[in-house]
C-alpha cells in the first residue's frame, strides 16, 4: 500500500464501522440469551467472525444479513459440545472471553489460536478461573492450546484484584460467574473499558461497581436484545489524528462510542491542544455515543498520566504518531501491556517510525518522543498489526513524500474498509 503524503487535507463525514469490544460482547452474550438478538451495526471482520463461527460450531444459530446481525440465542444451558477444537485465529478477546464460558460447561473443549495469538500470555485467564474451580491447562500452563474440561461440581464466585490492567481478564471472570455460585468481586487497580458490565446489565444481570469493585451476582437470566453497536472509538482515532495533524482539515465523525473508559484518547488530544468537541450525546443499550468534530491545529507534547493509560492502550500507536509532530517532549509510561498484543507494539511503532525521520525512543514500558518539524516518507512494516498499520498510514499522510505499508492487508482483523474509507476523507 502507497500513501501519498502531504497532498491534501482530512475533510467531510464518516461513520465508522461498529465497536469491535462490543460486538463481541454482543455476539457472545446474545448466545446465551433466551430469546433472538438483533445486533445492527456490529462490525464484520476477521475478529468478529472466529467470534461468529465459535459459537456456530457450539449450536448457535447466527444469521448475518443485510440489517444486522441475528443471533438465535439458546440459553445459559444451552450450548453444545464443538466437534473441532474452536479456532480462535487472532483474537485475544475471542480466546480469553470464551475461557471464561467454556470453563463452566458440562463438555471439554479446546482453543487453538495463529501462531501470534500462540504466543500471548493466557495464565492471565488461567489462573483466577482456576480458583474458581475451572478445570483449565494450557500449553506450558500459560499458553494456547488451552483445553477447557468440566469443572468437578459448579464453579464458585471469587474475589479477584487484577494483577494487570485488562478488560479481556476482567470479562472471563465475569462470564464464568454466569455459571458458578456466590458472588464474584473483581477489584481493578485502574479502569478498564466496562462494555461486558454494561452488556450485563442491559441484558438482565444484576451486577454493579463499588469503588474499584465490580460486584456481580451469580443467579443470572440473559433475555435477547436488539443492539445497536456505536462506530468504534479506537477506528475513528486513526482520522481524528489525521485531521488535527494535516492543516486545513475539518473532519466529524457520527454516531461513535464516546464511553468514559474508552474516550482517553479525546482527553489526551485536547490536552496536546487538539480542536476536538464532542456534541448530539445520547444513551443507546446503556453505552454513550456521541458525534465528534475535529479541525486542524498544532500539538505539544505532554506527559500522559499514568491513571488513563489502561484506557487508551489501543490507541497508543497512533497518539505516537501524533507525538511526533508536535512541539516538544511526550512521555508514555506504563504502557508494558502493548508487548502482548498482535505484535510488540512499543518496539514495532518505534522503530517503524525512526525510518520516517521520527525521534522515538522505545524504554521497557513505554515511549519518549520529542517532537520534530515533519516526517519524511518511508518503506514501513505493520508487524502483522493492524494498529501498527494503520497509524503508519496516518504518519504517513503527514509525511512529506510515498510511504510503502507492508503488509497492510492486516487492517482486516479490525476495519477492512480502512483504506477506502481514507482515499474518501483526504482530499
Amino acid at each position: 500500500m502507497i500513501i501519498k503524503g502531504n497532498k491534501g487535507r482530512i475533510f467531510g463525514e464518516v461513520r465508522v464501522p461498529g465497536d469491535k469490544s462490543i460486538s463481541h460482547r454482543s455476539i457472545i452474550l446474545g448466545a446465551m440469551a433466551e430469546g433472538d438478538t438483533l445486533v445492527k451495526n456490529g462490525l464484520i471482520s476477521e475478529d468478529i467472525i472466529r467470534t461468529i463461527q465459535a459459537f456456530r460450531s457450539m449450536g448457535v444459530s447466527i444469521e448475518v444479513e443485510e440489517d444486522g446481525i441475528l443471533i438465535h440465542g439458546v440459553g445459559l444451558g444451552g450450548l453444545k459440545k464443538p466437534a473441532e477444537p474452536i479456532d480462535c485465529g487472532n483474537s485475544g478477546t475471542t480466546a480469553r472471553l470464551l475461557s471464561g464460558i467454556l470453563a463452566g460447561q458440562t463438555f471439554s473443549s479446546t482453543l487453538i489460536g495463529d501462531e501470534s495469538l500462540s504466543k500471548r500470555p493466557m495464565d492471565r485467564v488461567i489462573i483466577p478461573l482456576s480458583k474458581m474451580g475451572a478445570n483449565i491447562r494450557g500449553r506450558e500452563n500459560k499458553y494456547l492450546p488451552l483445553e477447557i474440561r468440566p469443572a468437578k461440581g459448579k464453579l464458585k464466585a471469587l474475589s479477584y484484584e487484577l494483577p494487570v490492567a485488562s478488560a479481556q481478564v476482567k470479562s472471563a471472570i465475569l462470564l464464568a460467574t454466569l455459571f458458578a455460585q456466590g458472588i464474584t468481586e473483581v477489584i481493578e487497580k485502574k479502569t478498564t473499558r466496562d462494555h461486558t458490565e454494561r452488556m450485563l446489565e442491559y441484558f438482565g444481570c444484576h451486577i454493579r461497581k463499588k469503588d474499584k469493585s465490580i460486584i456481580m451476582d451469580s443467579e443470572a437470566f440473559l433475555e435477547g436484545k436488539n443492539i445497536y453497536v456505536p462506530g468504534d472509538i479506537s477506528s475513528a482515532a486513526y482520522f481524528i489524528v489525521a485531521a488535527t495533524l494535516i492543516k486545513g482539515s475539518n473532519l466529524v465523525v457520527r454516531d461513535v462510542g464516546i464511553n468514559p473508559t474508552r474516550n482517553g484518547i479525546i482527553h489526551v488530544l485536547k490536552s496536546m491542544g487538539a480542536d476536538i468537541t464532542t456534541f448530539n450525546e445520547r444513551v443507546i443499550n446503556n453505552e454513550p455515543v456521541g458525534d465528534i468534530s475535529v479541525k486542524y491545529a498544532p500539538l505539544k507534547g505532554v506527559t500522559m498520566d499514568r491513571e488513563i493509560t489502561a484506557i487508551i492502550i489501543d490507541e497508543i500507536p497512533i497518539l505516537a504518531v501524533a507525538a511526533c509532530l508536535a512541539q516538544g517532549r511526550t512521555v508514555i509510561r506504563d504502557v508494558q501491556e502493548l508487548k502482548y498484543k498482535e505484535s510488540n507494539r512499543i518496539e514495532a511503532i518505534s522503530k517503524e517510525l525512526r525510518k520516517m525521520g521520527a525521534k522515538i525512543e522505545a524504554v521497557e514500558d513505554g515511549l519518549i518522543i520529542e517532537g520534530v518539524d515533519r516526517l519524511q516518507g518511508a518503506e514501513v512494516d505493520s508487524h502483522g498489526d493492524h494498529r501498527i498499520a494503520m497509524a503508519l498510514s496516518i504518519g504517513g499522510l503527514a509525511a512529506y513524500g510515498d510511504t510503502q505499508i507492508d503488509n497492510h492487508q492486516c487492517v482486516n482483523v479490525s476495519y477492512p474498509s480502512f483504506y477506502d474509507t481514507l482515499a474518501s476523507l483526504y482530499i
